[in-house]
């Protein structure tokens, strides 16, 4: 099954339009451009966040004025009172339009602000934001547009507002040059890359500026320009294209963006010459060292490296006798001296598996390969592990390498951009998803989180704490994701990245009220309930009309878009169902499986290895079961299948009939985007209900109890 290609809506034919502000349009400036605001301090950043504020007083008749020793004649402080200052507490004291109540510090307990922290206060009509270094200023100026009015009514006392994580990255598998199968963007699904075009920078840098400052209203602190299968053009990024990388740092500096690069780990053999990429090797280390030392002498803010080695035929230390830690301390070592750090990624496995082998489990991989490893990883380096064991399933259990390496910081990997859920054709908000993975506790409901983990807060298991890194969404496509309300899963996962703790249904509502300001549609209330009745439980659609009870993987092989129910079931990858005439699902347990339920903790070893006490939605991941199994829900296992397929699809058509109350109510671009998209949602889930209820219909042989219609 193909997507449909179509032109996107406001394109012309050369591809170039001017993109949609997503949830910084003028519009959502009005409450801070309107008064008249004081920005006080120094540095590039403290100059964006007063450009910012120049820019949203010149549209809506405020009044912008700056000081401190960065200030021009032209940046005059306003005369006489300000409603709102923006000021750092390093330079020179604070302005004496700052009220004196407003410089309380946040309470003992609370901590220092830190590198980007900011406290937010209101005292005598006045709003103010206080920050102890200029990214905590950028991060409370876009507080501020997001609390809008309620931002200036009332009194404010004083709170504290700092990252939960201290590394919020995107990963961009972009290619330099274009794939052959690939394409410019690897599981890209919104046109072509932002950065790269054809073998060279795509050159629109406007749209690379627009894009720093989405990412650093999120709370986006760091990107990966380019994808972690790295080819031969995008190794040249390292060396004799780093210009092209020092200009895109140069771009996005101004909003606190740190890059990163990916690099293969042959880089030795196919940039330096050398005969050897062996990580104990005296010239290898050499090289590594001496490369790092000329990228930061070019970009002195460089972030680090991220490296996919020994998985899916990507080069790694495997080739020379050595394991994961050996390869990625190589790269450590190189980047410690520079306050670089290395994200070494654990999606290790064999890919060339023998579907007849029930023991080889592809979940297990690993946990198998870096957990014996744990304590042996220098400190900057950041294993990267995907969220849950296989591959970034609409449903499937958290990894337990998460809470298997106590002496190794961690980074939990997402996938913004939908390869398996719906490739942004389909609305499918991720983030109840992604708060459900970060609020899991491995260790107990009494225990820490995943969240916890990577913020470090005190408890058992891994105490280093960690990053949240998720593949980007991002394209050259006019509405920057393909679908419009795509939109809504990049912002939610720089807000969670931020603060893990943010209610899903809280940041819709910040996403909506920014991208679509109540003053520029015809009826905000309806905007919001739409939104809402769309996209609030639209994840767990897709999850009902797509695999069922955690099995995976019954997608296309040939891009992973619509229905193959058997498409990887004989295949060398590791994702099997071994559905069969008797039942379906992957016996996981310790007694008769492959163990991999023993990977956890308890009590979740045990949970998961229990058929009786095995959650429902992830039945068949760990179990095999017959299609008479009751579930929990007292409902069989066959007939939860023809529910749940004929109930996604109704709610598909009841998402697009939702969505038609808003023709001429929104943009016209954005309804008819959207419109396209939900029509193509209700084709493809369609199909995905008639291949997958038939299947298992002639599998089991079993009717549907309910007399539907099955082929």
């Amino acid at each position: 099954m193909t997507r449909p290609a179509t032109l996107p809506a406001g394109a012309t034919d050369d591809g170039e339009s001017p993109p949609h502000p997503a949830w910084l349009p003028a519009e959502a400036f009005r409450a801070l451009g309107t008064r008249r605001v004081l920005v006080h301090g120094d540095g590039p950043l403290v100059d964006t966040v007063f450009a910012e504020v120049a820019r949203a007083c010149a549209a809506h008749g405020g009044r912008a004025g700056r000081t401190g020793t960065g200030a021009t004649s032209g940046d005059a402080p306003p005369v006489g009172p300000v409603d709102v200052a923006l000021a750092l507490r390093t330079t020179g004291g604070l302005p004496s339009a700052v009220p004196a109540g407003a410089s309380a510090v946040p309470g003992p307990d609370d901590g220092p602000l830190g590198d980007e922290g900011f406290l937010l206060t209101r005292v005598d009509d006045v709003t103010v934001v206080l920050a102890d270094a200029p990214a905590g200023l950028l991060y409370g100026l876009f507080h501020l547009v997001r609390l809008g009015e309620s931002a200036y009514v009332g009194d404010h006392p004083p709170r504290a507002h700092r990252p939960a994580l201290r590394r919020r990255m995107l990963d961009h598998w972009d290619n330099v040059a274009v794939h052959p199968v690939m394409g410019q963007v690897e599981r890209g699904y919104a046109g072509g890359s932002i950065f790269w075009r054809d073998g060279a920078p795509h050159g629109d840098r406007d749209r690379l500026r627009a894009y720093g400052r989405l990412l650093a209203s999120m709370g986006v602190n760091a990107i990966s320009v380019n994808n972690v299968n790295v080819g031969l053009t995008e190794a040249r990024l390292l060396t004799d294209r780093l210009d092209d990388v020092v200009d895109l740092a140069d771009l996005l500096r101004p909003y606190g963006i740190r890059v990163h690069l990916s690099v293969t780990f042959a880089a030795p053999v196919v940039l330096g010459g050398l005969p050897t990429a062996d990580p104990l090797d005296d010239g290898v280390r050499d090289w590594w060292e001496s490369t790092t030392r000329r990228v930061y002498a070019r970009i002195p803010d460089f972030g680090g490296y991220v490296v996919k080695a020994d998985s899916e035929g990507q080069p790694g230390p495997f080739s020379y006798g050595r394991d994961h830690a050996d390869g990625a301390n190589l790269l450590a070592a190189a980047l410690a001296p520079h306050g670089g750090v290395v994200h070494w990624r654990a999606f290790v496995y064999d890919h060339r598996q023998d579907w007849r082998d029930r023991t080889t489990d592809r979940a297990r991989a690993a946990y198998d390969h870096f957990a014996p490893l744990d304590g042996r990883f220098a400190d900057n380096v950041v294993l990267q592990v995907k969220f849950g064991p296989v591959d970034f399933q609409p449903r499937e259990p958290v990894s337990p390498v998460i809470a298997a390496m106590p002496a190794t910081r961690l980074a939990v990997e997402l996938q913004v951009t939908q390869e398996y859920t719906g490739q942004q054709w389909h609305a499918c908000y991720l983030a109840p998803w992604w708060r459900e993975v970060l609020a899991f506790r491995p260790w107990g409901a009494a225990e820490r989180s995943v969240a916890d983990v990577l913020a470090d807060v005190p408890g058992p298991g891994p105490r280093r704490g960690g990053d949240l890194v998720a593949v980007a969404n991002v394209g050259d496509d006019p509405f920057w994701c393909g679908h419009p309300l795509a939109q809504a899963n990049l912002y939610a996962f720089g807000r969670l990245a931020w603060d893990p703790g943010l209610d899903p249904g809280a940041l819709l509502d910040e996403w909506i009220d920014l991208t679509f300001p109540a003053s520029t549609v015809g009826d905000p209330a309806l905007v919001r309930e739409t939104l809402h009745a769309v996209l609030d439980d639209s994840w767990r659609t897709y999850e009902r009309y797509t695999a069922p009870l955690g099995v995976g993987f019954m997608v296309n092989p040939a891009g992973h878009y619509g229905p193959g129910v058997d498409g990887y079931e004989y295949s060398r990858w590791g994702t099997y169902h071994f559905a069969d005439r008797d039942g379906v699902g992957v016996d996981r347990t310790c007694a008769t499986g492959t163990g991999f339920a023993g990977q956890y903790p308890q009590p979740w070893s045990q949970v998961y290895e229990s058929l009786e006490r095995c959650p429902d939605e992830l039945l068949l991941f760990f179990h095999h079961v017959p299609y008479s199994h009751v579930l929990h829900s007292g409902v069989p296992v066959i007939q939860h299948i023809y529910d749940t397929h004929f109930a996604g699809v109704e709610e598909v058509v009841a998402m697009r009939d939702r969505w038609t109350r808003l023709a001429g109510v929104i943009d016209r671009a954005v309804y008819d985007r959207v419109v396209e998209r939900l029509d193509e949602q209700l084709r493809c889930a369609t199909e995905w209900r008639d291949q997958v209820n038939t299947y298992f219909f002639r599998k089991s042989g079993v009717p549907d109890a309910k007399g539907r219609h099955i082929y």
